[in-house]
């Protein structure tokens, strides 16, 4: 392995040489400007493969065919503005000809797709499909998604890539491909329908039909007149999965809701695997976790983490011994197999082209960076694919199963798409990196282990200017999420990609900035995520943000009297509470779309309710999610504060930030304020961003630098 490493961080230090900028300093405009590469998929037959850039909050697709991924990177789409309006659920069709994705947003609570250029005939959410034969072909439109929640872009295409299937208005939408036969509600049922997965011959639709206190797995027959249920029950159903010949099902069932339970007490998620005919609809239980906490359905379990693999083998992610794991068990029932062991947890998943093999990531011997295995679905030794100094994730098999693709970037280096060769990263499209990316520029930042007030080992990647001559301000930066991680290197993560080039211009500008891993986030096992007395329970958490500030008090690199925090989402949260108790510690802050009253949660649905299902300890949730606040500290709040928030929140109410302003003037706080009318919480925008860290910059230049007044109250 030893050797491995090192080909690979030789490989990569000699790419970066070759296409990077040595000139320093660099610009804000120049650290944001690689294009952020997402949602990569290959088509089932061949060797294409498909993702999306983000070039300056411009989006386009791009393609690439094997063996040669490096020569047949191109372009597909053509878009040409900063305009606020992502594609998401990229798909290729089986054969590779044709791409289908959506553009725009999910709506709001008014049914409104994000709008953030303010357009005045609004914005809409729609599924495209595009040609890839030649030619000058254009998008053509399928239908308007418009579905109602984040992660809803689900498009599923037929095995015969004909038609496309996908979630939206409680509704499932088929259109034709060829753009003849434009999108119609597939059919007429009660609830939501979520979730579609094509059988494989093509004949039917799986589907969860959402119903409130419970769900259930359905079954669309295109030659039945009616819907056809699996095994219901007062439960709850969800990710069903096909069996490679079509005969069986497997989901996952979790509890049916339950009224009046308290609220302030943890209690475990247990779960289990069913496996239902799909002919006949009956189904039995093939797996049951335990009763404990590590027994409960996992936090970070993704589609793919559930999985129909062949041979009759179930693929699916535990936590039950602490670490999120894969295990394997045949559909008929038996004992689970671990696939995984160790101290570590696996994130990305992924099905071989022939299903017998798990391509995944994890954190296994590099706890702060992310690296891909394999491993046979059956069981087997795991086998490294990748290591060193680099980090990769979202790897994907070519249909024809002769080549990995994936996405990947290093320290100094931006996300980009790599094909995956023994001792080799082989980076896609190098021509779209900007010539002048400042990564010769940038530093690599050090891998820090400390200890919270109470004991809990926390990890940090700790940003240090080159060259540090007198005593620096010191920053520390809190992720959101609250299950997030940031690590060694530009993240996976639009939002946290766009942080880690942030906190490296701050670091270029002369601060000492520590990126903090609290309790809450992921890769440290389930103990570090669902520690206990977080959130609104205590926000015991906190705990941790101090620990950070007091580390980079302690550094002799750092003037102990000049340390701010910044963050967004939790992050603006934890930058809120860091002001609000310790303005003797944190002498600034930039909160980005922070929580700032817990209780305001609790007393909306789905935790009350009405009068007759409100849990016993009401009263006491809300007064123990009051004093884990921010605005139950206000009094003491001293130091001043950049507020930023687009009022399109979707994930934390803008009234949030209106309520704490009020509070702020009462109490002559002094503040400042970037408020970004039809933004949402991760802007879309590319000026945005500019705007959003140029002020960030800014404002601790003038507070932590030059040691300007804010004017409170205003």
């Amino acid at each position: 392995m030893a050797s491995r490493r090192a080909r690979f961080a030789t490989f990569l230090l000699f790419a970066a040489s070759t296409f990077v900028s040595a000139q320093a300093p660099f610009t804000l405009e120049q650290v944001l400007s690689s294009p952020f590469p997402s949602g990569l998929v290959a088509a089932a037959h061949g060797s294409r493969i498909a993702w999306v850039f983000d070039s300056k909050g411009v989006r386009n697709v791009w393609i690439a065919d094997g063996p040669n991924f490096t020569r047949t990177a191109r372009q597909a789409t053509h878009y040409t503005a900063d305009d606020g309006q992502p594609i998401a659920g990229l798909r290729l069709t089986p054969d590779g000809g044709t791409l289908v994705y959506a553009l725009g947003t999910e709506v709001n609570g008014a049914q409104e797709s994000a709008n953030p250029r303010s357009w005045k005939d609004g914005a809409k959410q729609q599924v495209f499909a595009l040609d890839l034969g030649g030619g000058s072909a254009q998008p053509r439109l399928l239908g308007v998604m418009g579905c109602g929640s984040e992660g809803c872009e689900d498009i599923e295409i037929s095995p015969d890539g004909k038609w496309a299937v996908w979630a939206a208005r409680r509704k499932l939408w088929l259109a034709g491909i060829d753009g003849k036969q434009q999108a119609k509600e597939l059919a007429s049922v009660r609830g939501a329908a979520d979730q579609p997965k094509w059988s494989p011959d093509g004949k039917h639709i799986a589907f969860v039909s959402e119903r409130g206190s419970h769900s259930l797995v359905a079954i669309y027959d295109f030659e039945g007149d009616s819907i056809r249920y699996l095994a219901p029950s007062v439960d709850k159903d969800s990710l069903p999965r096909w069996s490679p010949d079509g005969r069986w099902i497997a989901f996952i069932r979790t509890a049916g809701d339950e009224t009046k339970l308290p609220l302030i007490p943890v209690r475990p998620a247990p779960w289990a695997i069913w496996v239902a005919d799909s002919s006949s609809g009956k189904g039995h239980a093939v797996w049951h976790s335990g009763q404990e906490l590590n027994d409960s359905l996992p936090g970070l379990t993704e589609d793919a983490s559930f999985s129909f693999a062949a041979d009759g083998m179930i693929v699916f992610a535990s936590e039950q011994d602490g670490r999120n794991h894969l295990y394997s068990i045949p559909a008929g029932g038996g004992i689970p197999t671990l696939l995984t062991p160790g101290s570590f947890d696996v994130e990305d998943v992924s099905l071989s082209a022939d299903k017998k093999t798990i391509l995944y990531s994890s954190n296994q011997d590099d706890v702060d960076r992310r690296h891909l295995w394999r491993v046979a679905a059956a069981g087997g030794t795991p086998q490294a694919l990748t290591g060193g100094e680099s980090m990769e994730w979202t790897p994907v098999q070519t249909g024809d199963g002769a080549a990995v693709a994936c996405l990947g970037s290093t320290a100094t280096i931006p996300a980009m798409p790599y094909e995956v060769t023994p001792g080799r990263l082989s980076m896609i499209a190098r021509d779209a990196l900007p010539a002048d990316f400042p990564s010769a520029a940038l530093v690599t930042p050090k891998q820090v282990i400390f200890k919270s007030q109470d004991g809990v080992i926390l990890h940090g990647q700790l940003f240090l200017p080159r060259n540090v001559t007198g005593k620096l301000p010191g920053l520390v930066f809190m992720h959101g999420g609250p299950i997030r991680q940031m690590m060694l290197g530009f993240h996976y993560m639009d939002y946290y990609h766009n942080a880690y080039a942030e906190n490296q211009y701050l670091a270029s500008r002369g601060y000492a900035v520590l990126s903090v891993n609290y309790r809450l986030g992921v890769m440290y096992g389930r103990a570090f995520r669902e520690a206990p007395n977080t959130v609104w329970r205590g926000a015991a958490e906190y705990n941790d943000v101090v620990a950070a500030g007091r580390y980079l008090q302690d550094l002799p690199e750092v003037d102990p009297g000049r340390i701010g925090l910044w963050g967004g989402s939790y992050g603006g949260f934890l930058t809120a509470m860091g002001l609000a108790r310790n303005s003797d510690l944190f002498k600034a802050g930039v909160d980005f779309h922070g929580v700032h009253d817990w209780s305001v949660f609790l007393t909306e649905a789905p935790f009350f309710g009405n009068l007759a299902t409100r849990p016993p300890d009401e009263a006491e949730a809300v007064k123990l999610a009051w004093q884990s606040s921010p605005d139950a500290y206000v009094s003491a709040w001293k130091s001043p504060v950049l507020l930023i928030h687009g009022d399109d929140d979707r994930n934390v109410p803008f009234s949030q930030t209106v309520d704490l302003v009020q509070r702020l003037r009462a109490q002559h706080v002094p503040f400042e304020q970037v408020i970004l009318p039809d933004e949402i919480h991760g802007f879309l925008m590319w000026k945005t961003w500019l705007l959003a860290y140029s002020a960030t910059a800014d404002f601790f230049d003038r507070v932590l630098k030059r040691g300007e007044a804010i004017q409170a109250g205003q």
